[in-house]
């Protein structure tokens, strides 16, 4: 089957039945020129033989003597008859019907002209056989009319066609022969013609099978320099142009993806369906707060967040652009989407996904930032004023109450320094002056102190505090006292913002890519979604309703960020109103000097 599917199998039976109908119509027109040659020659022999025969017969009196040698000229195979109208006068039929032929030859349609006309008369005609069960014998006959001592008499000639029929045949045989000579030469020279032909394109099928698993040096050897040949030197030349353009098309990509890659803006395209199919880190960073917010993990498979398709729907309705906002996680996004188009309809859209929160989160403090400072500053300045002026007013009627207010003076003094010497590390580490005493530090005990320092203060409020260690053996490089001042801040606030009976977790894992993770989860209130964005800021508090004594100076997380970024690190917070918090930071592995 797979051969008569093939350019070898199509080209011969193409080739086979075009010779062998050619051949056909050949033979049939062949057979039909030496029948009718064969018959038009015996005619005109029998006709020139009665024509001498009437001849010899007007010139010689002896009529039976001319007649017989008339016989004996025309052979065995021609038989003569001569007749006065129905009477016989010379025959040289043996057989027994031939006392019959007088009437059937007056009776015919055509032959009665000889007798009626006086004019010679040619015909194909079938006699009557003495053989018993014969269907007669062809003949052809020549009649002429003969004038002869005033009596009007008649010649007819008779030749079988029997030995005619019999050289057709063999001329057929012979035909027939040569056909089928023909034909076996001719699927000879098919099946080479075919071969040459379908050579060079097996290897061209080869060669395109090479080019499309991405082999695009594979070439064609161009053995001649007909058609086939300037299809395989194409066929390379095509290769060649691919290659090319492959390599441009990946340098183009490879361009566009750190082009992506650096931009500070997240971009995604999706197509009409909502597939996403093309990202770059911003924009997964986006997506990823998207799914946290909805509450399940980003997977690759995801389509394109509910926002983007809406503003899509509403780009194609409208045939242009259109602009968004949304806030996950305390983050502010504009979101901006414009259609693609195909050649005849939109296939898809591009998202620009603006993070504006530092911008709007400076335009904030810019106008707490004031505010902030002056309200930190200014209850302890005028606790400190009150009471001063009351002890050299000698308000106090005891010296209890003047140790009480001088006590009340000396806290908020500390608690100044305090805020001082906070702003003051703050603004070393911002500057850059921070230094780090790298150790190696074994995570399972160390965080374990950590914890334990805590353990009394969980208590009083019922709540659990625990470690969960990925790694039990782990090890690590970094500054034991920063990072236990992070640790002690994170830990702090957990157990501060966590109700009674709640529970707060430090875990540990070691990612290979990314480094050491550490996450300080805790089950407490959580933090208002527009707040996040602020928690590492100085002086922001997200409950603006705590007393001085329970919120501390407002510093903590942002020396803690600081902290980490002087690691090369990176710290994360995500919350949702009444679950809880967990705070995240990523710390890299350090290098070794000789690395």
């Amino acid at each position: 089957m797979m051969f008569w599917r093939s350019v070898v199998g199509k080209l011969w039976i193409t080739i086979l039945l075009l010779v062998s109908l050619v051949l056909s119509i050949l033979t049939v027109l062949l057979m039909q020129f030496f029948e009718n040659f064969q018959i038009d020659q015996v005619e005109n022999d029998l006709t020139k033989s009665a024509e001498r025969i009437v001849k010899v017969i007007h010139d010689n009196p002896d009529t039976d003597q001319v007649l017989q040698i008339a016989s004996d000229m025309v052979g065995k195979e021609t038989k003569m008859l001569v007749l006065n109208n129905k009477d016989v006068i010379f025959s040289t039929f043996e057989h027994k019907n031939a006392a019959d032929l007088p009437s059937i030859l007056k009776n015919d349609n055509e032959l009665e002209n000889v007798f009626k006309k006086r004019m010679t008369v040619k015909k194909e005609m079938i006699f009557p056989s003495d053989i018993p069960g014969s269907q007669g014998i062809s003949a052809i006959v020549i009649g002429v009319p003969l004038q002869l001592d005033g009596k009007k008499e008649e010649i007819f000639l008779f030749q079988s066609l029997e030995s005619m029929e019999k050289a057709i045949h063999s001329t057929t045989k012979f035909i027939l022969l040569a056909a089928g000579v023909a034909i076996i030469l001719t699927t000879v020279f098919a099946f080479f013609l075919s071969t040459r032909i379908n050579a060079p394109l097996r290897k061209m099928r080869e060669a395109a099978l090479e080019v499309a698993r991405g082999k695009f040096d594979t070439k064609v050897p161009i053995v001649t320099q007909d058609e086939i040949g300037e299809l395989a030197a194409a066929f390379n030349q095509m290769g060649n142009q691919l290659s090319f353009n492959i390599n441009e098309l990946s340098q183009e990509k490879e361009h566009l993806a750190s082009i992506l890659s650096s931009m500070a803006d997240g971009v995604i395209t999706f197509d009409k369906d909502g597939a996403i199919l093309e990202t770059n880190p911003p924009a997964e960073r986006f997506l990823h707060s998207w799914y946290f917010e909805k509450g399940f993990n980003r997977e690759p498979s995801d389509g394109v967040p509910a926002v983007l398709m809406n503003l899509f729907n509403a780009s194609e309705e409208k045939d242009r652009e259109q602009i968004g906002e949304i806030t996950l996680q305390g983050h502010d996004w504009v979101l901006i989407v414009s259609p693609l188009y195909g050649s005849n309809s939109i296939r898809g859209a591009v998202a620009i996904i603006r993070d504006m929160t530092d911008e709007r989160k400076m335009d904030k403090l810019r106008d707490d930032f004031i505010a902030n400072v002056s309200h930190e500053l200014r209850t302890p300045i005028s606790m400190v004023q009150g009471y001063s002026e009351a002890i050299i007013d000698d308000i106090a009627g005891s010296k209890e109450e003047n140790m009480e207010m001088a006590k009340v003076i000396y806290d908020e003094s500390l608690r100044m320094g305090r805020l001082v010497n906070d702003l003051l590390d703050l603004a070393r580490m911002e500057s850059g002056h921070i230094v780090l005493n790298y150790e190696e530090v074994e995570l399972d005990v160390y965080l374990g102190r950590i914890a334990a320092k805590f353990s009394g203060l969980a208590k009083e409020k019922d709540i659990i505090i625990q470690t969960d260690m990925q790694d039990q053996d782990a090890r690590w490089d970094f500054d034991p006292d920063r990072i236990e001042q992070v640790l002690t801040n994170l830990i702090d606030n957990a157990i501060r913002h966590t109700p009674v009976g709640g529970e707060v977790k430090v875990l540990q894992r070691i990612d290979e890519r990314r480094g050491l993770i550490i996450d300080v989860k805790d089950t407490g209130s959580g933090i208002p979604e527009g707040d996040l964005a602020f928690v590492f800021e100085r002086f922001y508090k997200a409950d603006k309703s705590r007393t001085r004594g329970q919120s501390g100076t407002g510093l903590g997380l942002a020396i803690a960020k600081n902290i980490i970024d002087a690691h090369e690190g990176m710290i994360t917070v995500n919350s949702l109103l009444g679950k809880g918090t967990t705070f995240t930071f990523i710390l890299p592995r350090k290098m070794k000097e000789n690395e």
